[in-house]
C-alpha cells in the first residue's frame, strides 16, 4: 500500500514520458498559444461549499464498473517529528475500522461484492499525497457501499486502540521489506539530492523507532489536521449517470467539516544550490553500477496553464525522445559503455522539476558511462539534433496520439481516474485527446530544430547539479571517489566530440512480396465469434474478431518443440537464441535500422524459443497490420545474423548477471528454483558468467533457423479490430509463403523434476533482520479443466483466510500470497505455492500457523462466507475478462495448445455455480501432503547484527 518511488525507479518511467499522457476529450475551437489550456466538458469537476473538489465522468470501459478514487493532498512531508511515517501507517488503518465498517469488516464486505483486496481496493502514501483507490460494480447497493466507505475514510475513520497496535506489526513488516542495499545508499546520497529540504527527512515509511512507540493521540492529530475535505477530492468514472452520482456526492460529502483551527498546508521546495554535490555509495549486495545526473532546474516547478505552456511540454518531450534514441543505440554497441540507459525531463518531486540521465554500467565501466552521459550532452549542446532526428520522431509522436486518438471511445476508467487525480494534486492539465491530438497535428510540424536544440544550454548546467554513483562494494571494482567524478564532470564540460550522424531509414521492408498461399480450410465456432483457417503451407490461424478496443491486434504464435529438442551442450546457445535474434535485427536491417523504421508504425513483432514451444508475440494497430505480418515473415525467413550484435548481447547480460547474486533476495531465488529442480541445470537459477561463455554465434542461429524452419505446425492467434474477409490475403501473403517441410516433431520431456518427500532448507544471505518463507506443494495429477479450475479455486479460498490470520490477526506479514498452477506438459502434474517475508525470529511461528490454515482446509473446505467471495470475484473477474482482448489470447492460445474446446471459454457459470466447499475440502486432501512439500527459509548470515543492535532499530 505503501508507494515511494526511489529516484533510480524514475529510469523505468523514462521510455513513456515522450508519448506524453493523453486521455479522451473534445476538440477545442481556438487554440491561441495565450488562450488556457481547456477543460474537457467529458468530466464534471465540481467543488463544495466546505472546499471538497469533486471530478465525474461517464465512461463504459469497462461496462457495469466505476473507479472510485480519495486524494488526500496530504502526505508524509506535513508530519511533525514525533510523526515520521503516521502518515502512512494513517492510510493502512483506513482498512481496519470506520463508523460503518467495524475492524475488518470493510474488507469482507467488499470481497462478498467481488471484490479483490490488493488490485480493486488499495491505497498509497507519498510525500505529498495520501490516494485511496477502489474499483466497483455499480450495482446500486455495492455503490452505495463504496460511497459509503469513501466518506468514512475522508472524516469517519474510528481509530481504535487496539487495532492501532495490531496494525503496528503489519507497518513494520513493510518497513522491513524496504530494507536493502538500495534503502542504505538512497539514505546516503537523498541527502544531496534533495539538499536542504525537508523532502530528505520526511521519508514515508517512516523509522521503525517511532512505529512501535508512537502514540494513539499523535495519529489521531495527524488524521484531524490533514484529512479534511479543502484539502480532499473525490473522483467518480465509471458506468453511472453523472448528475445522480453529482446529487449523491453533494447529499453525503457536503456534512465534513474542517477543523476550527486549520493548520496552513506548506508547499516545501527544494533549495537551489550553486554548486554540483557529488555522492558516490557502495554497498556489499548491492547489483549494479548505477549513474544518476540530476541537472535540477533553477526555478519550482510551474503548472501548465496556457497552451503556450504546452507546447513547451511537447518541445521538451522531442528532446529527451531524440536523446533517448541516441542512448539506446549506444547500448546495441560490440562493447557497451551502459547496458541500459535514458533521458528523462520532469518531476523530481512535487516542487522540483529536473534533467535527468539514468544508466547502468559494467563492472569497472563507471567513468566511461559517466563520460559516455557527458560526451552525449555536449554533441547536443555542440551540435545539436539533426533535421532527420526530429522529422523522424515528430512521426512517431503523432503516430502514438493518433493511436490514443482513435481508441477515445475505448479508454479504460482507471486512466481517467489517474489523470483526474493528478490534476488536482499537481495541476496537470486536462484538455482531453481530442484537444491534445489536434493541437499536435497543428503546432508539431512548426517546432523548429532551433527551439529543441537550446534546451541543451538551459538545462546543462554546472550549478544545482546532482551527481549520484552506486556500485557493489567488491574487490576487483573501480569505484571512482568523489573526486574524480568531480573531475570527469569538470573535464568533459566543453570536451571536444563529434557531431551525431543519422543514417538513412529505407523506405520498405520488403521490395518483392512473397507469392500468396492460400485458405484450404475454414472453420467457424459460432459461440466464440471465432473462425479457423487452414492455409496451404499447413499453418493454422485462429481469429477472433472484436470491438474491445478500436486501434488494436494482437498476435501470438507457437509450434510444438522449444529449446526442450536439444542437448545439454547446445542447451545455452538454444535458450538464448531469440534474443539474440531479436538485437540482431532482419535481413538488411540492423536493430536499430528496425527501430527507426518502425518509429511511426504500432506494428512489433519478438521471437521467443521457449521450453517447450517456439514462435511469436506482437501488436499492432488495424492499419500497419500489413507491417506485423511483414515483420513475422521475416523473422521467420531471414533473421540477420550479426556478431556486434551478438557479442552486445552476451557482454550486457553478463554484466547484468555479474553481482545478482550479492542481493540476499536474487540469491534466494536462485537456491530456491535449484532446489525445485534437484539442481537440474535446465530447471532454473540464474545462469553464471560460465554460462554466458557457453552461448555460441553459430549454434544460436542453427537452433533459430531449425526451430523457425517449417510453419506448417504453427498455429496463429489474432485478436481485435479486424475484418475475417479483408484480412485474408495478407494472411495467405505472408503467413501462407512461409516454408513448410511438414515435419513432425513435438517437445521433449526433460525430465526436470521436484524433489520427492519433505525437504527443509535454510539459505543464510544479508546482513538484514529479514527473511523469506517458500513453501511448495507439488505432485502429480489427471490433467483437465475441471481439476484446473477447483484447484485455483482453493488457493482463492485460502489467499481470504491467509490475509485474515497471518497478516490481520497475527500481524506478522506484510503480504502472504498463495499461487497454485496445474500443468499438462511436459507431464501430468500440480505445484502450490505459499510465500511471504517476515522477521526472522518469526519464521516456524508463522510457518505453522500457514499449516494450520491449510490443516482446516483440509478438514473443512472454506466457509459459505468464504464460498461465496470466491464465486462472486470470479464472476466479476470474467465478466471484464471477456471484454479484454489479451484473455482472449491467452485463452484461445492455451485451449488449442492443451487440445480443450474453445467453446467452454465462455461457459463459465455453471462451474462457478456448481463449485461447493465439499468440493474444494476434497481438492485440498488431495494436492495439500504434509509428507511431501519443500519449505526453504532465507535467514540472515550468521552474525548478522539483530535489529535491536542496529541503530533506532532502523539499520541505518
Amino acid at each position: 500500500m505503501h508507494k515511494l518511488i526511489p529516484m533510480i525507479c524514475l529510469f523505468l518511467l523514462t521510455f513513456g514520458w515522450a508519448e506524453i499522457r493523453a486521455q479522451e476529450m473534445d476538440m477545442a475551437d481556438d487554440l491561441s498559444l495565450t488562450n488556457p489550456i481547456p477543460m474537457t466538458d467529458k468530466v464534471i469537476k465540481g467543488k463544495l461549499d466546505n472546499g471538497l473538489t469533486y471530478y465525474i465522468r461517464q465512461n463504459s470501459k469497462p461496462e457495469n464498473r466505476v473507479e472510485l478514487r480519495l486524494a488526500v493532498n496530504a502526505g508524509s512531508l506535513l508530519e511533525e517529528d514525533s510523526q515520521l511515517g503516521l502518515a502512512h501507517f494513517l492510510e493502512h488503518m483506513a482498512f481496519n475500522g470506520t463508523e460503518n465498517f467495524e475492524k475488518n469488516e470493510l474488507v469482507s464486505v467488499l470481497q462478498s461484492a467481488g471484490v479483490r483486496f490488493g488490485a480493486h481496493l488499495n491505497a498509497y502514501t507519498s510525500f505529498d499525497e495520501t490516494v485511496y483507490m477502489l474499483r466497483l460494480p455499480t450495482a446500486d447497493t455495492t455503490m452505495d457501499k463504496g460511497l459509503q466507505i469513501l466518506e468514512d475514510w475522508a472524516g469517519g475513520l474510528t481509530l481504535d486502540e487496539e487495532e492501532i497496535d495490531k496494525e503496528r506489526g503489519v507497518v513494520i513488516e513493510e518497513w522491513r521489506i524496504g530494507q536493502g542495499a538500495q534503502q542504505r545508499m538512497r539514505d546516503e546520497y537523498f541527502p544531496k539530492l534533495l539538499y536542504g529540504s525537508r523532502y530528505a527527512e520526511r521519508l514515508p515509511i517512516g523509522t521503525k523507532e517511532i512505529l512501535e512507540s508512537f502514540d494513539y493521540a499523535t495519529l489521531k492529530q495527524f488524521y484531524q489536521d490533514w484529512y479534511r475535505p479543502d484539502l480532499m477530492a473525490l473522483v467518480v468514472v465509471g458506468d453511472v449517470d453523472p448528475q445522480q452520482m453529482e446529487q449523491q456526492i453533494k447529499d453525503r460529502f457536503s456534512e465534513l467539516e474542517n477543523p476550527a483551527q486549520e493548520k496552513e498546508r506548506t508547499v516545501y521546495d527544494i533549495p537551489y544550490h550553486e554548486d554540483t554535490k557529488v555522492s558516490v555509495v557502495t554497498d556489499p549486495e548491492a547489483t549494479f553500477n548505477q549513474i544518476i545526473l540530476f541537472y535540477k532546474d533553477e526555478e519550482d516547478a510551474k503548472p501548465q496553464e496556457k497552451i503556450q505552456d504546452y507546447r513547451e511540454g511537447v518541445v521538451e518531450s522531442l528532446f529527451t525522445g531524440m536523446l533517448n534514441e541516441r542512448l539506446s543505440e549506444l547500448t546495441r554497441q560490440a562493447n557497451p559503455p551502459f547496458m541500459n540507459a535514458a533521458a528523462y525531463h520532469g518531476t523530481v518531486l512535487r516542487t522540483k522539476e529536473a534533467y535527468q540521465l539514468f544508466a547502468y554500467v559494467p563492472e569497472n565501466g563507471i567513468e566511461q558511462g559517466i563520460k559516455t552521459l557527458l560526451e552525449q550532452n555536449e554533441k547536443v549542446r555542440q551540435f545539436g539534433f539533426t533535421q532527420t532526428e526530429l522529422d523522424r520522431y515528430k512521426k512517431q509522436m503523432l503516430t502514438q496520439y493518433e493511436r490514443a486518438y482513435n481508441e477515445r471511445e475505448k479508454t479504460e476508467s482507471d486512466r481517467y481516474a489517474s489523470e483526474y487525480v493528478r490534476n488536482f494534486l499537481e495541476d496537470e492539465p486536462i484538455p482531453g485527446i481530442a484537444f491534445e491530438y489536434e493541437f499536435m497535428q497543428e503546432y508539431l510540424p512548426n517546432i523548429t530544430l532551433e527551439e529543441v536544440n537550446q534546451l541543451a544550454d538551459e538545462w546543462i548546467k554546472s550549478e544545482n547539479r546532482v551527481a549520484v554513483v552506486m556500485a557493489p562494494e567488491k574487490e576487483g571494482i573501480e569505484v571512482p571517489t568523489e573526486d574524480e567524478v568531480r573531475a570527469i564532470l569538470e573535464e568533459m564540460e566543453g570536451a571536444e566530440v563529434t557531431a551525431y550522424e543519422d543514417e538513412a531509414v529505407a523506405g520498405s521492408l520488403m521490395e518483392t512480396p512473397p507469392e500468396p498461399g492460400e485458405v484450404t480450410e475454414e472453420k467457424t465456432l459460432d459461440a466464440i465469434g471465432v473462425t479457423e483457417l487452414t492455409l496451404s503451407n499447413g499453418v493454422k490461424v485462429v481469429l477472433k474478431p472484436t470491438d474491445f478496443k478500436d486501434d488494436e491486434i494482437i498476435m501470438t504464435a507457437s509450434s510444438p518443440g522449444g529449446h526442450s529438442l536439444y542437448d545439454l551442450e547446445t542447451y545455452y546457445s538454444a535458450v538464448n537464441a531469440d534474443g539474440i535474434v531479436a538485437q540482431s535485427g532482419i535481413k538488411d536491417f540492423s536493430e536499430t535500422a528496425l527501430e527507426k523504421y518502425l518509429s511511426d508504425k504500432n506494428a512489433r513483432v519478438s521471437p521467443y524459443i521457449g521450453t517447450l514451444t517456439e514462435g511469436f508475440s506482437g501488436n499492432s494497430t488495424p492499419k500497419d497490420l500489413e507491417t506485423l505480418l511483414q515483420l513475422t515473415n521475416l523473422y521467420f525467413t531471414a533473421p540477420r545474423q550479426d556478431q556486434e550484435a551478438f557479442q552486445s548481447f552476451i557482454s550486457k547480460n553478463k554484466s547484468i548477471y555479474a553481482n545478482l547474486l550479492s542481493n540476499p533476495q536474487y540469491y534466494y531465488q536462485d537456491k530456491l528454483s535449484r532446489i525445485l529442480s534437484q539442481d537440474n541445470p535446465r530447471g532454473g537459477g540464474f545462469p553464471t558468467q560460465e554460462d554466458w561463455d557457453k552461448v555460441d554465434f553459430e549454434e544460436s542461429f542453427e537452433v533459430y533457423n531449425d526451430r523457425f524452419a517449417d510453419a506448417s505446425d504453427f498455429t496463429f492467434f489474432f485478436v481485435g479490430n479486424f475484418d475475417v474477409e479483408e484480412i485474408k490475403p495478407m494472411l495467405t501473403q505472408y503467413l501462407g509463403s512461409l516454408p513448410a517441410t511438414d515435419r513432425e516433431e513435438t517437445w521433449k520431456d526433460i525430465g526436470v523434476r521436484p524433489p520427492s518427500g519433505v525437504v527443509d532448507e535454510e539459505v543464510h544471505k544479508g546482513t538484514d533482520p529479514k527473511s523469506m518463507v517458500n513453501i511448495t506443494f507439488t505432485g502429480e495429477l489427471e490433467y483437465n479443466r475441471e481439476e484446473a479450475y477447483q484447484l485455483q479455486s482453493l488457493v482463492q479460498a485460502l489467499n481470504i483466510k491467509l490475509i485474515e490470520e497471518i497478516r490481520e490477526k497475527k500481524s506478522g506479514v506484510y503480504g502472504i500470497s498463495a499461487s497454485a498452477d496445474a500443468s499438462k506438459y511436459p507431464y501430468e502434474h500440480y505445484e502450490i505455492t505459499v510465500g511471504f517475508p517476515c522477521g526472522p525470529e518469526n519464521v516456524e511461528d508463522l510457518t505453522e500457523a500457514v499449516f494450520e490454515e491449510i490443516k482446516k482446509m483440509k478438514e473443512n473446505g472454506p466457509t459459505a462466507a468464504d464460498l461465496q467471495k470466491v464465486k462472486e470475484t470470479q464472476r466479476r473477474d470474467m465478466e471484464t475478462n471477456l471484454e479484454d482482448n489479451r484473455y482472449w489470447l491467452r485463452s484461445l492460445q492455451q485451449a488449442y495448445f492443451l487440445d480443450q474446446d474453445p467453446q467452454k471459454i465462455v461457459e463459465y457459470e455453471e462451474p462457478i455455480q456448481s463449485l461447493t466447499a465439499e468440493q474444494l475440502k476434497n481438492t485440498a486432501n488431495k494436492y495439500f501432503n504434509f509428507d511431501s512439500y519443500v519449505r526453504v527459509v532465507l535467514l540472515p548470515e550468521e552474525g548478522a547484527a539483530s535489529e535491536e543492535e542496529k541503530p533506532n532499530g532502523s539499520g541505518q
